[in-house]
This record gives structure tokens, sequence and C-alpha cells, in this order.
């Protein structure tokens, strides 16, 4: 079985896409497209930046997005990826929209609309109220659970990511997430670290954001997959449209399931993952949760990778 992964927010960099751009008529058409879809010269942010612009919740999902698309065109333009072979597909966070439209859930138009709708309220959202998240390492769920209900408090703080062994992302008001810096090594968590995000992804804090994708999911055609696409909220493969966009509406305040989503993989019998830029975030989490599975990136035009 072959999987083809793609990567979520963080993983963005200023340069990326632009040696694709360069050398690709398919990926530059991609990020001409995408220029004329939301509204602004979203291309030149990707190659240029500035940096503190392209961190934003708002820039960035989008930027990762049309990356990711154009390195997979780039790469079947130069006969170096072929769709045929993929037997599933899945995302982190964000990548999960990625995989869909290569999945066929939806046009690459219309998966850029629903991530610049996604990202510009997720950041309205974190701008609402003060909140951040906390990387736990060395910890495991129940672990960081026990964190999680121990300093809360009055505030918000739940399990936000399970990355891989050893990797939990919790997330919360601003007050628990720094209760939980102080209080987690004396729990027994290797170390705590507060992440460089504008605020509680993936968290209850985030339901203004799930209200208006749900909007934005009703009002956009999704078909079925043609390959499963394995979802954050469930670590289970999906193909129907309408199971897909429940699950795209629920991800923004339920857990990202990404090592029980591996594992998964793994026993039914992956042996072969390619990830697209930008990064290698999801190569690194591979070799952890299932180093069996031979994991690289997606080679782009002239044998070269898009880093």
């Amino acid at each position: 079985m072959r999987a083809i992964l793609f990567p979520g927010q963080g993983a963005q960099e200023v340069g990326m896409g632009r040696a694709l751009a360069e050398r690709s008529d398919a990926a530059r058409s991609i990020f001409t497209q995408a220029d004329d879809v939301v509204g602004y010269p979203l291309s030149q942010l990707c190659f240029e930046g500035p940096q503190d612009e392209l961190v934003r919740t708002d820039r960035a999902q989008p930027a990762i997005y049309v990356t990711s698309v154009a390195a997979v065109c780039a790469a079947e333009e130069a006969g170096a990826l072929d769709r045929s072979v993929f037997d599933v597909t899945a995302g982190l966070s964000l990548g999960e929209y990625t995989a869909c439209w290569f999945a066929g859930v939806f046009s690459f138009e219309d998966g850029l609309g629903l991530v610049q709708r996604r990202g510009t309220a997720m950041q309205e959202a974190c701008d609402a109220e003060p909140s951040g998240m906390v990387s736990l390492l060395g910890a495991d769920r129940e672990k960081a659970e026990q964190v999680c209900d121990s300093v809360r408090g009055e505030g918000v703080l739940v399990v936000a990511n399970l990355n891989s062994p050893g990797q939990v992302v919790i997330s919360g008001s601003l007050e628990a997430c720094n209760r939980a810096c102080t209080a987690a090594k004396a729990m027994g968590v290797k170390r705590a670290i507060p992440l460089q995000v504008a605020g509680a992804f993936h968290s209850p804090l985030m339901l203004p954001a799930q209200q208006a994708l749900e909007g934005a999911l009703a009002e956009t055609t999704l078909s079925d997959a043609r390959i499963p696409v394995v979802t954050n909220v469930t670590a289970e493969p999906v193909t129907a449209a309408d199971e897909i966009r429940g699950l795209l509406s629920r991800q923004v305040v339920s857990p990202v399931r990404w090592e029980d989503s591996m594992r998964r993989l793994a026993a039914d019998g992956l042996t072969e993952a390619v990830e697209p830029p930008p990064g290698t975030v999801l190569q690194k989490l591979m070799r952890k949760i299932a180093p069996d599975v031979a994991i690289s990136a997606v080679e782009v035009a002239n044998g070269k990778e898009e880093a």
C-alpha cells in the first residue's frame, strides 16, 4: 500500500515554491490561479515573504496548501509522480484539505477557498481570546490529559495533537497554558514547550471557526473521494462526501490523531509513503511511529526536491 501525506501549518518558510514555479509551467499556473482566487499576491508572499506575514494563520494556510498542490502538479508534469499508484491519502490538520483535493473531493479552486476561509476564521478566533498551545515531550495522551485536568481551572485546556510517541500538544486559554508549562515537569513530563502559534487550535476556543467552516462547506460542492482519506478526527479511512464534509468541520475543535492514523495505515499494510513540500515534518513523525514504512519527499523536476 502506498500513501501520499500532506503537511500542515508550521511547514511554511519564505522561498517555498519559488524553484517549482521557475522550472515548472504546471506549478507556475497553480500559483497564478491562487493569486486570482485569494485576491492578493500569495505567490509573492511564498517566494519573498516577509516572514512575519507568512506565519499568520490566515496567510500560512493558503500558502502551504498552494505550495503542496504546485509540488504535486510539477512532479506529475516531470513524470516523477503518478496519482494512480497511491491507495490512500492523509494530511496533518490543514493538510487534510490538500489530501481531499488530491483524492478528488473538491477542485483546487474550491479547496483554496475553503482553506482561506478556514485560516481567516481561525485567526479571528485566536484574536478574540488570548490562547496558545504547549508541546509536551515525553508524554502520552493519558499524561497530557492529567496535566490538563490539574491546571485547567476555569479556563480551557485540552489535548489537541497526538503527533507521535512522546509528543503530545495541548491547547487552550493562555493562562492555563502557562500553568501547564510550570506543572508538567513536576508531573513527569520531560519538557513543556510553548509553541509560537496564534492561539488554541483544535480546542473548544475554535468553535466560532467551526461555525464559519460549516457554512463554507455547505456552499461547496464535494464529491466522494476516489481513494480513501484517513481523517484526523477518527483516524479512519473515509470516502463519502457527506462524511468528509462533517469531519472537516469537526476537525478544528477536535484532537488531531496523527499517530493513530499512521498506525492504522501501517496495520493495514502501508509500505511506502511520500510527502510533498513544504517541509519534512511528516517524514520525521513516520520514522518515530512506523519505522518500517519507507517515506521520502516528493521528487520534482530534474530529479530535485523542493525544500
